[in-house]
């Protein structure tokens, strides 16, 4: 009696292990949609940057107005380099962990943190050598506003690099089945490199 009791609880809590498993097979991770859909977002948010900016450009007799210094050209294009280049890099250490390797994850994300605090430290150089303020014409608070705000997102996006170092220093915290996290921050990462192809184009090159 008692050896049929037993066998009959654990059929029982076997049957709910399947019962769950299927359940949540049903119902798979939505969390990637989440970012696209916050990606999205703020997508629109540049958009109406950029929307702006050429709407002031196509309207003005003359663009940037008589008087405000040309653009450096070098510095931006080598932030462009690093910044484009650090995509690449950050797609390795995603490829690392789905191939289980820990090890491989930092150091492709130590180095992408690297590569995005040297363009930081190159806008911030830039900012301090420009010749003109925020102030001076409709031209210059366009530009720091647009750069500005990219720059915030770098920021943020450097913030998510740290954050998934910081806790693939936990035993098992990312593996080949696991790394929501190292994906959502590479995504995020492809997103600001993006916009800054763009936002380098309108501003530096057209």
């Amino acid at each position: 009696m008692q050896g049929s009791t037993a066998d009959t609880a654990q059929n029982t809590l076997a049957t709910a292990s399947q019962t769950e498993a299927g359940h949540h097979g049903e119902h798979p991770d939505h969390r990637i949609f989440g970012l696209y859909m916050f990606l999205f977002a703020e997508a629109m948010i540049f958009l109406g940057l950029f929307a702006a900016y050429l709407t002031f450009r196509s309207v003005a007799q003359v663009w940037p107005p008589q008087g405000t210094p040309e653009l450096e050209l070098l510095l931006p294009t080598v932030n462009t380099v690093i910044l484009v280049s650090s995509s690449f890099v950050m797609n390795r250490g995603n490829k690392a962990i789905r191939n289980n390797d820990v090890k491989g994850l930092r150091l492709w994300f130590a180095l992408t943190a690297a590569m995005g605090l040297v363009f930081l430290f190159g806008q911030g150089y830039e900012y301090f050598t420009n010749e003109f303020g925020l102030t001076d014409n409709l031209f210059t608070s366009t530009f720091y506003v647009l750069t500005g705000f990219h720059g915030l997102h770098v920021t943020f996006g450097l913030g998510l690099i740290l954050l998934v170092l910081g806790r693939s220093l936990k035993p098992e915290r990312y593996t080949r089945e696991s790394h929501f996290g190292p994906e959502a921050a590479e995504l995020y990462w492809h997103f600001v490199d993006i916009v800054w192809i763009v936002l380098f184009g309108i501003l530096y090159l057209f």
